[in-house]
């Protein structure tokens, strides 16, 4: 048998919401995310009206909630968000699908341009590969023009950037080609939500867009 393998985007294709919304929600509170949201409301509609790229608003958000955060602790409330709050926003459609194709002997992998960080220990349960955006950090006390770490200590802090790029529309294939040979695999499926995920769609041999709505 030829090995099969299938990209799954996370969030609205796996989710019923946006993660990254949902965790900083979970994370900070709610009054603390309503203020977030409007002081960078000037931000956000930039983005919206294509003034500045997805990272740059995305990157924006994260360093308003997040940046100087010990890593540790940052990851503590990951691991409890995954736990507490990941398993009410997964679509059962989606979920089935996933358990479906692992029973067939595909290798499955969730392609996201949310942080790894609260991402893992899901994809870890679902048996998963995950490939996803990847926060920067530093050494705890460093300077802000401190050098990153791709593999941070315990004492390290987000420096509140994106490490490279977001991983969203072409980063998403750039990723994908970087950790597979699409070659070596007869059936390449792939599953998504928006325009963001059209370039890995189009990698696949079958694609399925909003398939489980």
């Amino acid at each position: 048998m030829q090995p099969s393998i299938a990209f799954f985007d996370f969030d609205g294709t796996i989710t019923t919401k946006d993660t990254l919304l949902e965790f900083i929600k979970f994370s900070k509170g709610r009054f603390r995310y309503y203020l977030g949201f409007i002081l960078n409301s000037p931000w956000l509609v930039a983005y919206k009206l294509k003034i500045i790229s997805n990272q740059a608003a995305k990157q924006r958000i994260l360093s308003w909630f997040f940046q100087n955060a010990p890593l540790a602790g940052f990851q503590a409330d990951c691991d409890r968000f995954a736990e507490e709050v990941m398993p009410g926003l997964i679509r059962p459609k989606a979920i089935a699908e996933i358990r479906e194709l692992r029973e067939k002997g595909f290798s499955i992998v969730i392609v996201s341009a949310s942080p790894e960080h609260w991402l893992r220990k899901w994809t870890e349960q679902v048996q998963a590969g995950l490939l996803a955006t990847r926060l920067e950090t530093r050494p705890a006390g460093a300077s802000k023009t401190g050098k990153a770490e791709t593999t941070p200590a315990t004492d390290a802090q987000l420096t509140g950037k994106i490490m490279g790029r977001n991983c969203h529309g072409s980063e998403k294939v750039r990723r994908i080609r970087e950790a597979y040979v699409l070659t070596d695999y007869d059936e390449i499926l792939a599953y998504g939500d928006t325009s963001g995920d059209r370039p890995m769609l189009e990698l696949a041999k079958h694609s399925f867009f909003k398939p489980f709505r």
